[in-house]
């Protein structure tokens, strides 16, 4: 992490905002001078600001001047374990790790939000709660920060988020009712075998091919046991087994990620799973030990709170770009608030030319910065919205 001081940006201009989280990201629940500098600035705004939520999340709190609900609007903050390859003047001073997923522009459009929603408070309907999460990527810090009461004191109605994506162009919203990003689970498979010289398979118990006779028979249950109609996806990630060449090695290690919608689907998963792994296991002579952790649920919007952004969006950025989206196979750990509260997580595309449509979570990924306006106003009405 680098220790050099650093000028603040300016914060009436979201680029600057933008460009000054991505020189500057910290890794998942390490968020301390980002977090830092957001209560800072909810603090200069006049809001009620509440700090270490889940570690490091920080909550800030609007009173609006006319009744209505309590709305609560996130970004999350962390970075990824990314080495940046971008060649631009505000790329990641923090070797190893990169905005390289669009959390910079989300605190960056949540903090032009709250500038605004302050501006206008006498317009404000009830609450409205700006939540910046530490530990999306992979550390459920939603959970952490609903566990710390996020969604009370004041009680949360509803909820919003967004998610920039280069898959959609800039001035688009994508919308979805219903489940929209997967759920996303895990498993460590570990097969013991018996070594030996690689030579004489018939005196060892070959681990390396009992592993591949379960990545084979895995994708069974996807093509024959879930509904076509439900999106799933076993995706077997690493591999480790053996030293060299000709030896044949006692154990072989999986790690996979398993991602679908239906929670019935997900919650026959382990099962599923360890009975291929059983019979694999059996049949060439092996032992296996399965670990299997749940994660992050499917994000299922609300079709109402969704219809709202719809209205919203069509007034932003005009009907024919409310795009009505596939679902998504990432996972959202939003899904735990929306679980919580009625809510909807929509897209809001950032895909302005080659540059700026490389996928998420690459060493290249960037966004066209004129998507940041559409941001804010998105959460600006969201926020005025009774």
């Amino acid at each position: 992490m680098t220790t050099t001081s650093v000028v603040l940006p300016d914060f009436a201009d979201p680029v600057a905002v933008r460009r000054h989280l991505h020189r500057f990201p910290e890794l998942s629940l390490q968020e301390r001078q980002t977090a830092a500098l957001i209560a800072e600035r909810l603090r200069t705004l006049g809001l009620r600001v509440r700090e270490g939520v889940g570690g490091t999340g920080v909550l800030g709190v609007l009173e609006g001047g006319r009744p209505g609900p309590t709305t609560l609007l996130r970004a999350d903050m962390d970075g990824l374990p990314v080495r940046e390859l971008n060649d631009v003047a505000y790329s990641s001073a923090n070797e190893g790790v990169m905005h390289a997923c669009g959390h910079d522009a989300h605190m960056s459009v949540l903090l032009g939000a709250a500038a605004e929603l302050t501006a206008r408070r006498a317009e404000a309907p009830g609450t409205i709660v700006f939540c910046f999460q530490p530990g999306e990527e992979g550390a459920a810090g939603n959970r952490l920060m609903i566990h710390d009461g996020a969604l009370e004191n004041p009680h949360v109605d509803r909820c919003f988020a967004l998610h920039v994506y280069s898959g959609l162009d800039v001035g688009k919203i994508g919308v979805r009712n219903g489940p929209f990003f997967a759920s996303a689970d895990e498993f460590q498979l570990t097969i013991e075998g018996k070594g030996g010289h690689g030579a004489m398979p018939q005196l060892s118990v070959d681990p390396v091919v009992v592993a591949a006779q379960f990545i084979t028979a895995l994708q069974t249950i996807v093509s024959r046991e879930v509904h076509p109609k439900d999106p799933a996806v076993i995706t077997v990630g690493h591999i480790e087994a053996g030293s060299t060449f000709n030896v044949i090695p006692d154990r072989a290690v999986l790690q996979a990620t398993v991602r679908n919608f239906d929670r019935e689907t997900r919650e026959r998963m382990p099962e599923r799973i360890e009975r291929v792994a059983k019979g694999v296991c059996e049949a060439m002579r092996a032992r296996y030990q399965l670990e299997y952790r749940f994660s992050y649920p499917a994000t299922v919007n609300d079709p109402a709170m969704t219809d709202v952004v719809r209205e919203i969006g069509a007034q932003v950025v005009g009907k024919a770009n409310v795009v009505e989206h596939d679902v998504v196979l990432w996972s959202e750990d939003m899904s735990f608030m929306q679980e919580e509260r009625p809510g909807s997580y929509f897209l809001l595309g950032v895909r302005g030319g080659p540059e700026t449509a490389v996928p998420h979570h690459n060493a290249r990924f960037n966004l066209d910065e004129r998507a940041l306006q559409t941001g804010i106003q998105m959460m600006v009405a969201l926020g005025l919205r009774g």
